[in-house]
């Protein structure tokens, strides 16, 4: 049985003409119901002929992930934990932060993978290690799941960050293909601009995602020095900074857009005034900004929090070369949904 979640509006097609004998214009009806109206299932198309409903509904499914358990944190940060068909486990958040002219917004960070392939030593995702990747249809099952539970809230959905649990780049094809549903108009209809794809940094893929022009750019380096990024992402490391960073020179940006580099500041291993200089130096020679953000501590691993001055320091160090830096806040600390700490584990299930 095949899951029409996972099929683009060509694949759909083909697969109505084919499979149903149907046309067209069939097909983008079911689209319609499928991500405008976020169907469940068959039965409720009502404009679609009851035999064709009774077609489909055994030739096809709609199924989504299972929300297995949801947490909400003091800051409006909301976590579920998502179960899979084989049983597998993920993560996705909804954040909530204000556009710059005060109305309120929310974010949802998506997961691509089940766990994570590139061993980062401070992530609690990438301690999980990696068990597969996820479908197109089970990224996009996110979305439709906030949007379900946000209600008439919904339109407040805004932004996407492929920032969950998984390297984007190691699962490329799924993730364009979701892009493609995600930015079309008769799809879930989000601008390129209001969806973020966050790197390690991997030669693979980087290309192909600069070319399709679907999503903005976020690059994760958390070092300023080849040999604190070897310790601290020794798997991204493996292609050479100043490799990276010559490719990211040539990177298609559209009008007004500028690369992003997220920078986790680690307590006494990567948030002195001295690595600021540095890190101002590699980002200095390309159109960008920088994101920092306070590492939050996960359990098991031996990193801590900066101190507050610390970050303060490291982040006046920053404009003092004309760097532009985003001080960002964490969300959803308190229940363990912050960057970094997605760990896909069972918890108090308050649905």
């Amino acid at each position: 049985m095949i899951s029409l979640l996972e099929l683009t509006l060509p694949e759909l097609t083909r697969f109505c003409a084919e499979e149903l004998g149907q046309s067209p214009f069939r097909a983008r009806q079911i689209w319609k119901w499928i991500w405008r109206k976020r169907a469940r299932s068959f039965a409720v198309m009502s404009d679609i002929p009851l035999d064709l409903r009774g077609r489909l509904t055994a030739a096809a499914s709609l199924d989504r992930p299972a929300i297995a358990a949801r947490e909400e944190s003091r800051d409006g940060s909301v976590k579920f934990l998502l179960r899979l068909a084989d049983g597998g486990k993920v993560e996705t958040v909804l954040i909530p932060s204000s556009s710059p002219d005060g109305r309120p917004r929310l974010t949802l960070c998506l997961s691509c993978q089940v766990g994570c392939a590139m061993g980062c030593a401070f992530c609690g995702t990438g301690a999980l290690g990696f068990s597969r990747d996820m479908t197109c249809g089970e990224i996009l099952s996110q979305v439709l799941l906030a949007r379900d539970f946000l209600g008439d809230s919904a339109p407040l959905l805004r932004n996407l960050v492929f920032m969950g649990m998984g390297e984007p780049l190691l699962n490329l094809s799924q993730v364009l293909r979701s892009l493609e549903i995600l930015n079309s108009d008769a799809g879930l209809a989000f601008s390129h601009r209001r969806i973020t794809v966050s790197t390690c940094g991997l030669p693979r893929g980087l290309e192909e995602l600069g070319a399709s022009g679907r999503a903005c750019l976020t690059v994760s380096l958390h070092a300023p020095n080849q040999e604190l990024r070897a310790a601290l992402m020794p798997r991204a490391a493996a292609w050479p900074l100043p490799d990276l960073l010559a490719t990211l020179r040539s990177y298609p940006l559209k009008t007004r857009e500028r690369l992003t580099f997220a920078y986790l500041l680690i307590g006494g291993v990567n948030d002195s005034p001295e690595q600021a200089r540095s890190l101002a130096g590699l980002i200095a020679p390309l159109k960008a900004k920088l994101n920092l953000i306070a590492y939050n501590p996960v359990p098991g691993l031996p990193y801590r929090s900066p101190a507050p001055e610390a970050v303060l320091a490291f982040e006046r160090v920053l404009w003092d070369r004309r760097i532009t830096v985003i001080l960002r806040k964490s969300r959803g600390a308190d229940i363990s949904a912050a960057c970094g700490q997605l760990r896909a584990r069972e918890f108090t299930t308050i649905l």
